[in-house]
């Protein structure tokens, strides 16, 4: 399966978006990002996403408030990158360090930290363009959890480059390296499989 052929993003006929034709597009409702200047627009999460996110972010939130070392941020929130790359990360964290790029409207600059909950609608942009604009604007760490194979791979930016770091399927835990004392379990993440499903899998 080729993942671009999966995606249903709408993308803009447009030459070139930038920041200032986003903020002048109408309130209604949708997801818009822009990535090297085309206009993505991003169809509502379905639930399993949403219950995802929601359970990593409050584990993240949950490690802050005993480890108060930055800010914890969830979509939508517009992350200015530059005028031609706007995107709305779906977890993300910046540290204090970065907390200048911390404006009243928006981000303006790269996160520290940014985790990404891959679907069906939108894998070719968590694995190929948003992953590259996270690498050339210096994300230092990129998460891409995915919901449907139960697994999360971790990418940490070394010498400008992304290495994965770390890759877990079905059990086990992963650590941040940005946040060493940071670490989720992926049972805790994702949705328990009835038993009959785990019983199958056992088998095989």
């Amino acid at each position: 399966m080729k993942v671009k052929e999966t995606t249903e993003l709408y993308t803009t006929k447009k030459k070139r978006f930038t920041y200032r034709d986003y903020l002048n597009l109408p309130d209604d409702g949708q997801r818009y990002e822009i990535i090297h200047g085309d206009l993505v627009m991003t169809p509502a999460p379905v639930p399993l996403h949403q219950e995802v996110l929601l359970k990593i972010a409050k584990q993240f939130s949950d490690f802050l408030e005993k480890n108060p070392v930055g800010q914890l941020f969830i979509a939508p929130c517009d992350v200015v990158l530059d005028s031609v790359n706007v995107v709305q990360p779906d977890i993300f964290f910046i540290s204090q360090k970065h907390a200048r790029i911390i404006t009243e409207k928006n981000i303006q600059g790269a996160p520290d930290l940014i985790i990404e909950i891959i679907s069906p609608t939108t894998a070719y942009y968590d694995l190929v363009s948003k992953k590259d604009v996270y690498q050339q604007f210096g994300v230092k760490e990129y998460w891409l959890v995915d919901p449907i194979r139960r697994s999360v791979q971790v990418l940490v930016l070394t010498d400008g480059k992304w290495i994965t770091d770390q890759e877990v399927i079905g059990d086990g835990s992963v650590a941040s390296r940005l946040l060493p004392e940071f670490r989720i379990s992926l049972s805790a993440i994702f949705p328990q499989l009835p038993k009959s499903t785990r019983n199958a899998s056992n088998e095989e």
